[in-house]
């Protein structure tokens, strides 16, 4: 399963706890990873994940940010993914809730 590749993978790196949902907690930084699409070709899947860095300040959320990206660049070498293409990253603070974070969009294909 995609996810639990990527949960593992970017866990095992990051200094960081890496989740697939929301913590229930006031954990301050944190990766979220959310599968937004996927499709499969001739027995060949892919699938497109948002990839949320969220940090206590806006400065640590783009660190945390390029630190899931540089970690990223890699994992072809480590996992059974074939493909890890950065789609746009940017910063996506949630102005209601005050959380600062940004978004990584990737597109793995495995």
């Amino acid at each position: 399963m995609i996810e639990l590749i990527l949960k593992n993978y970017l866990g095992s790196k990051l200094n960081c706890p890496v989740l697939l949902e929301k913590p229930d907690d006031n954990t301050v930084e944190y990766v979220l990873l959310e599968k937004t699409g996927s499709s499969r070709s001739n027995h060949i899947d892919s699938a497109t994940f948002a990839i949320q860095s969220y940090s206590g300040s806006l400065y640590e959320a783009a660190t945390l940010n390029d630190s899931v990206k540089n970690t990223l660049e890699s994992i072809i070498y480590e996992t059974e993914i074939a493909s890890a293409k950065l789609n746009s990253d940017y910063n996506y603070t949630n102005t209601q809730t005050k959380e600062y974070r940004y978004q990584a969009v990737y597109e793995f294909t495995y």
